[in-house]
């Protein structure tokens, strides 16, 4: 017997939705990028936990294997379309966020859709994000406010916008986007 695929039409197409709204949304969020990286080291984990928003609210609209992923490659295939210069980091960004996601959801068995859970996988990822960040900007240069203030923003961003992206999941659920 068959076993019936999760991914069905309806679902890539929720995915495809999400991932190019989102993924819009983060070419226009992209000149803060260049802003922060500039002049604002230490806030750059608020600004780049913004990559988490496709995968999470995906997740937790459809609930599903794979949707964070997908959406995220999406979302990043959109945002290269309008801002090229940062293919390389759209494409990453798409790798290391929706693979967190997919990571610990896939370690839950595709279980737990609960909160924690969201948060749990940002957090981790923002850990995974601010080692080789830390290096690449030479943090241990700056006054050492500014180092913690740069760990405890890269913890936190993606947090905030795991937030943030639950909130917009869960109103697009109970706008009846999925039916239940």
């Amino acid at each position: 017997m068959l076993k019936r695929s999760v991914l069905t039409t309806r679902v890539l197409l929720i995915c495809a939705a999400v991932g190019v709204a989102t993924g819009i949304v983060s070419a226009l969020w992209a000149p803060m990028h260049l802003i922060v990286a500039m002049g604002a080291i230490p806030l750059y984990g608020l600004v780049l936990g913004f990559h988490a928003l496709p995968g999470v609210i995906a997740q937790q609209v459809l609930r599903a294997p794979w949707v964070a992923l997908i959406t995220h490659a999406v979302a990043a295939l959109i945002s290269l379309a309008f801002v090229p210069a940062m293919t390389g980091r759209y494409l990453l960004a798409a790798v290391v966020f929706g693979g967190m996601q997919e990571g610990v959801s896939a370690l839950l068995r595709y279980r737990h859709w609960e909160s924690w859970r969201f948060l749990l996988s940002a957090a981790v990822t923002g850990v995974a994000l601010a080692i080789p960040l830390w290096f690449a900007f030479d943090v241990s240069t700056l006054p050492a406010w500014a180092g913690v203030l740069f760990v405890v923003l890269f913890v936190l961003g993606p947090v905030v916008w795991t937030i943030v992206g639950l909130g917009v999941g869960g109103g697009l659920r109970r706008a009846g986007v999925i039916r239940r």
